[in-house]
C-alpha cells in the first residue's frame, strides 16, 4: 500500500494523501518522477516492465514511479532509480529538466548521462524484467510496434533532443 501526498493545481501540499490504486480525490493532483540516462553514445537506458505491473512487458524509460508521503522529487527519483535498477546516484544537487502536468498531477523528469554497465544493474524482478541501451530510432520502432509505453512520439523525440543539446549532467 503505498501513500502519495496530494496537492493542489499550483502544486501545494494539501496536507492529505492519496493511497495509491484508490479512488481518484478530486482537485487533488500527485507527484511521479521519470529519469532518463544517456550514454555517450547518445542511447538511452530504457527497462521493460515486468509481467506483474502494469503496463506489462512494454519497454520504458530508464526508471520511474510515484513520490511516497514525504519524499521530494529528487529523493523519489534516488529511490526509484536504486529500487528498479539498482544504481547509487545523489540527486540532491540535481534538477529536473522539466515537469509535465497531467490529468491526476505531475511528472517532474530528469536527464542525466552516465555510461553504466548493464551487467552492473540489479533489477528488482517485481518491477523490471530486462534493461537495454537504444538509440533514438530503436525507442520510436518499439513505440510504433506496440512495444514501448505509449508516450507521444514527439516528446520521446524530445528526451533525445534535450540530450544531445544541453549535455545535461555528466556523473
Amino acid at each position: 500500500m503505498e501513500e502519495m501526498d496530494l496537492y493542489n493545481k499550483d502544486r501545494e501540499k494539501t496536507g492529505k494523501t492519496y493511497i495509491r490504486g484508490s479512488k481518484r480525490v478530486e482537485d487533488s493532483y500527485y507527484m511521479i518522477v521519470h529519469l532518463c540516462i544517456f550514454n555517450d553514445q547518445n542511447q538511452m537506458l530504457i527497462q521493460q516492465r515486468s509481467p506483474e505491473k502494469t503496463l506489462a512487458n512494454l519497454w520504458d524509460l530508464s526508471c520511474g514511479g510515484g513520490s511516497k508521503k514525504g519524499e521530494t522529487s529528487s529523493r523519489a527519483i534516488e529511490r526509484e532509480l536504486k529500487e528498479e535498477l539498482g544504481v547509487d546516484i545523489d540527486f540532491g544537487e540535481i534538477r529536473p529538466i522539466m515537469t509535465a502536468n497531467f490529468d491526476r498531477g505531475f511528472d517532474d523528469i530528469y536527464i542525466i548521462r552516465k555510461n553504466l554497465d548493464i551487467k552492473d544493474l540489479t533489477l528488482e524482478k517485481s518491477e523490471v524484467q530486462d534493461a537495454k541501451w537504444a538509440s533514438e530510432e530503436e525507442v520510436i520502432d518499439l513505440l510504433k510496434d506496440g512495444k514501448f509505453v505509449a508516450y507521444k512520439e514527439n516528446f520521446l523525440r524530445l528526451l533525445f533532443d534535450l540530450d544531445k543539446d544541453l549535455r545535461i549532467m555528466e556523473l
